[in-house]
């Protein structure tokens, strides 16, 4: 099977399929800041062009990280952030914060921290269910229309909630957490490839598990890849707008990762792996 190798995320902002989560860049020491810089730079050097972080990743930490790692950005290359939360000393340790005028607030915070004068893709992390869905998506409109903002993008929602979101407002990705072993969200799936709407799945390779099914682990040995290579291909081939975006630590996982993009399933493998986890 081949799949296509990049999709037009709002129908014009084109990116390569397979991404990188930034999400566990969180550098402690200065050992750890320059590894994490050096798994950055090396996704841009394998032609990634779509990089997912979030101002909870780290209450904007991993926004300065990646600034400080590839800006000036090179062409092409977008960065995706995520607002709608804000850490507390208490409880989870973090709170919704879907108002307007905060919403403003954070998107300019990450514009400061990325060094960036618009963001391309901005995704709200979560709704709030303190705030009316129409004032929450109205303020991203607003700075959508301001320049402020390319495209917007939800996380975690249901069909329903994109529904009710795109009756107020274009939206142009959805990231949900879903992967080969985990198909809870193939709805939201559906909806958004009749939509034409970006999948970006989080968690896509449910790390540990893949190599543990014996049928991945067959696929695996016929394809000359590793497990974790073909639950990946396996999410490309599943549908053209999924966006998978694996994260790691380590630039010897990232280029496993990215080895992806070469595994090609036949058909008869890709039906053999989607009978391991049917959706409910």
């Amino acid at each position: 099977m081949t799949a296509p190798t990049t999709f037009r995320i709002g129908g014009d902002l084109e990116v390569r399929r397979l991404g990188f989560g930034a999400m566990h860049l969180r550098p402690g020491t200065a050992e750890a800041r320059a590894a994490c810089i050096a798994v950055a730079r090396r996704a841009v050097d394998l032609d990634v062009t779509l990089i997912d972080t979030a101002h909870m990743y780290g209450w904007g930490a991993n926004e300065d990280l990646l600034a400080e790692a590839l800006h000036p950005y090179p062409e092409g290359l977008v960065i995706a952030t995520k607002v709608g939360i804000r850490h507390t000393a208490s409880g989870e340790g973090w709170r919704h914060a879907g108002d307007p005028a905060d919403l403003r607030a954070q998107v300019d915070e990450a514009l400061r921290r990325l060094r960036l004068d618009r963001i391309e893709l901005l995704q709200l992390h979560r709704l709030d269910p303190g705030v009316p869905l129409p004032d929450q998506l109205g303020a991203l409109r607003d700075l959508r229309d301001e320049g402020k903002v390319g495209r917007i993008g939800l996380s975690e929602v249901t069909v329903d909630e994109l529904t009710e979101a795109r009756s107020v407002v274009d939206i142009a990705a959805v990231q949900n957490r879903y992967s080969l072993l985990d198909r809870e969200h193939e709805p939201v799936l559906k909806a958004c490839e009749a939509a034409d709407i970006a999948f970006l799945p989080w968690r896509p390779v449910a790390a540990g598990e893949s190599g543990a099914r014996a049928e991945i682990a067959a696929v695996a040995k016929e394809a000359d890849a590793t497990p974790t290579q073909v639950v990946l291909a396996w999410l490309l081939a599943r549908s053209p707008v999924i966006l998978p975006i694996p994260g790691t630590t380590s630039v010897a996982h990232l280029e496993e990762n990215l080895g992806a993009n070469s595994v090609h399933l036949t058909q008869e493998q890709y039906d053999r792996l989607g009978r391991v986890s049917e959706p409910a």
